[in-house]
């Protein structure tokens, strides 16, 4: 039985028969296998770095058509709102329009209603219909102004008529001839009006107060002389 030595490393087997040469031929070619391997393992280092950097290259586009096709739907989101809001808005004109117009031919009737209420011919069944006819064109929006004694606005309020009066200090309506009808803000007919200006050269009321008043007085007052 055999026992290793210490101290001693172990030497690589030689074949028996080899001479020195082929001992040293052998260790030349075990060096040159090393050094060949050496180079394959910088090589797949290399390509592994070669293919990271094409991923990131890949996701880096990735993410830039993801952010071009978010802008676009963005884009096309906010054009359906505002389309949406232009469909509403004209609906709801086409709407008003529709309504003007139906009222607008019904004026006349109501004219007539009016001055049938105001000489006490409404009564009996007419009477019936025309409250209804009201009522409906009151729920579609239908508004009646004017007014005798307000002040003459053009905007709304056409004059017929014209005249002076003592008693007025600015261009009034004296006289309703037919009533103006509105919806909402929207006027569809002026109120048909007489108006009354005050006379030419007339002085406000209250200066002609005050001078009546010192004339009065100077002829109250005692002849001092």
């Amino acid at each position: 039985m055999s026992e290793e030595t210490p101290g001693f490393d172990e030497k690589p087997e030689v074949p028996t028969g080899a001479t020195p040469d082929d001992a040293a031929k052998s260790k030349a070619a075990a060096s040159s296998e090393e050094e060949a391997a050496a180079p394959a393992g910088d090589s797949g280092a290399q390509s592994a770095q070669d293919a990271s950097a094409a991923l990131l290259a890949q996701l880096d586009q990735a993410r830039m058509a993801l952010g071009e096709r978010t802008a676009d739907l963005q884009r096309l989101q906010a054009e359906y709102q505002n389309y949406r809001r232009r469909v509403e808005r004209d609906r709801i004109a086409v709407k008003e329009i529709a309504v003007a117009s139906l009222l607008t031919e019904l004026l006349p009737t109501l004219d007539d209603i009016g001055r049938a209420r105001d000489h006490g011919e409404l009564v009996g069944g007419f009477k019936s219909v025309a409250e209804s006819l009201e009522t409906a064109a009151a729920k579609m929006g239908l508004q009646q102004f004017g007014k005798e004694g307000e002040p003459f606005d053009p905007t709304i309020h056409e004059a017929l008529m014209h005249s002076y009066a003592p008693d007025v200090t600015e261009t009034t309506c004296v006289a309703i001839l037919q009533p103006g009808y509105r919806i909402g803000e929207r006027t569809i007919r002026p109120a048909r009006v007489a108006v009354a200006e005050p006379q030419p050269g007339a002085a406000p009321k209250s200066e002609s107060a005050d001078g009546d008043t010192s004339s009065d007085k100077d002829a109250d007052a005692p002849d001092k002389g």
